[in-house]
């Protein structure tokens, strides 16, 4: 990530209304980081100094197994907190951050988080709400995960990984190794998953081409995610 020298946190802050939670006498110790489609902002095992605000953009939460295989846990999109149980479990990161789309993070440290405590409730409470938040949504997307079949899941996948830009739809790299990853996050066989994807593709929902697949109809992938599971 890039910080923005010249970048006002003020904007993101008025944005999302958090006036309350950082009171004006803060808001210049907050810095505003700019990240790049394809980073990836935190590793496993990384110390961090800073609690981050994702305020513009999508990021994947993702982890790797011992094999070298990445796992994908969710997909976040603003208004999320990166490092908030770091910051009050004091270890390091345990899941890995990559950026989906380019986008942008307000930060502040965690030294000047601890003075805020001191004498500024609304922040202890608006730590407090999102790692509650942060419990219940894992859990209940755990047993979303078990009980949705497959090309409902799949369908959640395929939307959160996509983005509408200039009139056209991200194209995600879909080759072997891809899918049979995609597979074991999904809890399905290769081969089954294959069949679910020639299924989108006679419905015309996707198009697999050259390797990648192309959304063709936004909106029917739409209602096959029932929502989308994982955001």
């Amino acid at each position: 990530m890039k910080e923005i020298k010249s970048a006002d946190a003020e904007v993101y802050i008025k944005r999302y209304e958090l006036d309350k939670v950082f009171p004006e006498h803060f808001r210049p110790l907050m810095k505003v980081y700019q990240f790049k489609k394809g980073n990836v902002l935190f590793s496993a095992g990384e110390e961090l100094e800073e609690i981050y605000i994702l305020v513009d953009g999508k990021i994947k939460i993702f982890t790797l197994t011992p094999e070298g295989k990445s796992l994908i846990n969710r997909f976040k999109r603003p208004l999320e907190l990166i490092g908030d149980v770091e910051y009050v479990k004091r270890n390091t990161v345990f899941n890995s951050v990559e950026a989906v789309t380019d986008g942008v993070m307000l930060a502040a440290s965690f030294a000047d988080l601890a003075n805020l405590e001191q004498d500024h409730p609304p922040f202890t409470r608006f730590l407090l709400e999102t790692l509650a938040r942060k419990f219940y949504t894992e859990a209940h997307t755990t047993n979303l995960n078990m009980l949705y079949p497959v090309e409902v899941r799949l369908a959640s996948y395929l939307l959160s990984i996509s983005s509408v830009s200039e009139g056209t739809i991200f194209h995600q790299e879909m080759h072997t190794s891809n899918l049979m990853e995609l597979a074991e996050w999904l809890g399905t066989s290769y081969r089954h998953l294959n069949r679910v994807l020639k299924k989108m593709a006679t419905d015309n929902i996707i198009e697999r081409a050259n390797g990648s697949i192309a959304i063709k109809d936004l909106e029917k992938l739409s209602i096959l995610a029932k929502g989308n599971i994982y955001e």
